[in-house]
């Protein structure tokens, strides 16, 4: 037998029957016995497992490390997955200067694991971002499932960019997370793994200014001892002690400049990416004159006019407030545009 069943297991068995007529007995000889349900789920989680591993696909040699300070970053997961919510949050509001770009997938059914695996290829062939949070929300093994497929398994170990996965909650564990070169517990932790917080990289900036003004008063003050003993050796010093001030003076300015220009560019940079965040907002949308329209039964989002049915109900929201509307025509574009 492959395993030891324990006392609430359900399993099939292959057995010979045999009957010992004088005592009225039934007897049983297995030849052999298999998980069923979860528990065959499990049974193949286990064997994937052990085949992978054995190939090296977990070894932490071949990790990749994360860039500590990405500038865009890709998401793998459904449009329609509260885990992608979750991780826009928490990127909008640790680091909001970060771009991102996500690359929509299923993350349930028969053919999630192959779509999964093509967009973690996409994203390699594009070379948009730095590296990708693979992630979807909680469930039971079953909902999972697509992230135990060996196709998910070798497309992420295939994978140039650095992969966290963030699948599930703390407690679930699948293939994707021992391949991943990072697991997250959940996609909110994936999120806080791969960003660092902007008020940590202004604390940063802060140690590095006041380190290397440290630096420069050490620098200056020990020329202006050099100079003092100079001085004290000539007889008639006043000329060359003053171009020798002036020299320290420029050595002095110069070194402030270098440390201001990139302390400043640094600043600008995160203002003006967090500007363009801003812009992009879905309420700076409305605002310009857009208008979102939602079925108001799915609250889905409506893209095309062919969803759209004679006197079906819609929800137009508007910078200001929304509006229900109920539907009198539908007419595709013409090709006219706005």
């Amino acid at each position: 037998m492959s395993f030891v069943p324990a006392n609430g297991d359900r399993i099939e068995v292959r057995a010979l029957v045999t009957v010992y007529e004088p005592r009225g007995e039934v007897q049983l000889k297995l030849e052999a016995i298999r998980r069923t349900g979860q528990g065959q789920l499990y049974e193949a989680f286990l064997q994937l497992k052990q085949k992978l591993e054995s190939e090296g696909l977990f070894a932490v040699s071949r990790k990749r490390e994360l860039p500590p300070y990405p500038r865009t970053i890709g998401i793998v997961t459904s449009l329609q997955a509260a885990a992608l919510q979750d991780v826009l949050t928490t990127l909008r509001r640790r680091a909001p200067q970060l771009s991102v770009i996500v690359y929509p997938s299923p993350v349930q059914g028969v053919e999630a694991a192959v779509k999964l695996a093509k967009m973690i290829e996409c994203a390699n062939q594009q070379a948009e971002v730095e590296l990708l949070i693979i992630c979807r929300g909680g469930g039971s093994l079953e909902d999972l499932w697509a992230f135990n497929e060996e196709t998910l398994a070798r497309a992420i170990a295939a994978s140039h960019l650095p992969i966290v996965s963030g699948v599930g909650h703390e407690t679930d564990f699948t293939i994707a997370d021992f391949v991943a070169d990072q697991r997250a517990p959940t996609p909110t932790g994936a999120a806080e793994l791969v960003s660092p917080a902007r008020e940590m990289l202004l604390r940063e900036l802060e140690q590095s200014r006041r380190q290397l003004m440290r630096v420069c008063a050490r620098l200056v003050e020990g020329r202006a001892q050099q100079l003092d003993w100079l001085a004290r050796g000539l007889l008639n010093p006043a000329e060359r002690l003053r171009r020798q001030q002036n020299q320290l003076q420029q050595h002095a300015t110069r070194l402030a400049m270098a440390f201001a220009q990139p302390h400043a560019q640094r600043r600008a940079t995160l203002r003006e990416a967090a500007a363009k965040l801003e812009l992009l907002s879905p309420q700076r949308t409305l605002e310009r004159g857009y208008a979102a329209l939602l079925d108001s039964r799915s609250q889905q989002a409506i893209r095309s006019p062919a969803t759209l049915a004679k006197m079906s109900q819609i929800v137009v929201h508007l910078a200001q407030g929304s509006a229900d509307v109920e539907l009198t025509r539908v007419q595709p574009r013409s090709g006219v545009e706005f």
